[in-house]
């Protein structure tokens, strides 16, 4: 995909997983597969080719279910993600399906180190109003907060902690989705995608600073 630059995700990219939603079928995907490279996978590497100088670069998901273990057998996955990692585990995300187009960042799977790390930056009062500043500006932005969160609190948080509904998360996302609409079939998607991304880092500069990257067996 070298030289190639993006031109937009066209209405068939969405109209794909409508298909794919009603029939997950290899028969299917197999009828489709050009429609996929051409609508899907090839914009997105382009995207995600032209974002790589500000935000580095980014792997596109297999879009292949793993089945092995799970009692849903449907062969393949309803979206087509991309994550630029910027540590285990951390970093920008992008994702197309058939609701539309979905950005996002954080950091979604954790380890119970990160999940202890976390939850004492939340729990300091200088490093856990500086994570409630920046949730609330992304929310004032449009963006929904996301992550893994326990039902009700931490064992050994008070009840009356200034900031329990951050404490409660094990993993700390935010996201926000853009629903199909002519303008993603554009160049200027790319700046939707960019500019959300800008409105994120300061999330990910927060959850590298205070949680950082899984812990690796030894």
């Amino acid at each position: 995909m070298l030289g190639v630059t993006f031109k937009g995700f066209p209405v068939e990219a969405f109209e794909f997983y409508e298909g794919l939603l009603a029939d997950n079928s290899k028969a299917y995907w197999t009828q489709h597969r050009s429609l996929y490279e051409d609508a899907v996978r090839g914009p997105l590497v382009a995207l995600v080719a032209d974002l790589e100088h500000e935000f580095g670069s980014a792997q596109l998901f297999r879009p292949y279910r793993d089945v092995r273990f799970s009692a849903d057998k449907s062969p393949y996955k309803t979206h087509q993600g991309a994550f630029c990692e910027l540590a285990s585990g951390i970093g920008f995300y992008v994702q197309i399906d058939a609701d539309g187009l979905m950005t996002a960042a954080g950091f979604h799977t954790h380890s119970p180190g990160q999940t202890a790390r976390y939850r004492s930056a939340v729990d300091d009062d200088t490093t856990g109003k500086a994570l409630v500043g920046i949730v609330t500006k992304l929310g004032k932005a449009g963006f929904t907060l996301g992550g893994d969160q326990v039902r009700t609190r931490p064992r050994g948080c008070p009840p009356d902690h200034p900031r329990l509904e951050l404490m409660r998360h094990q993993s700390l996302t935010a996201h926000r989705r853009m629903t199909p609409h002519p303008r993603l079939a554009e160049p200027k998607a790319l700046e939707l995608v960019r500019t959300d991304w800008r409105h994120l880092r300061p999330l990910n500069d927060w959850v590298l600073d205070h949680v950082g990257p899984a812990e690796t067996a030894g």
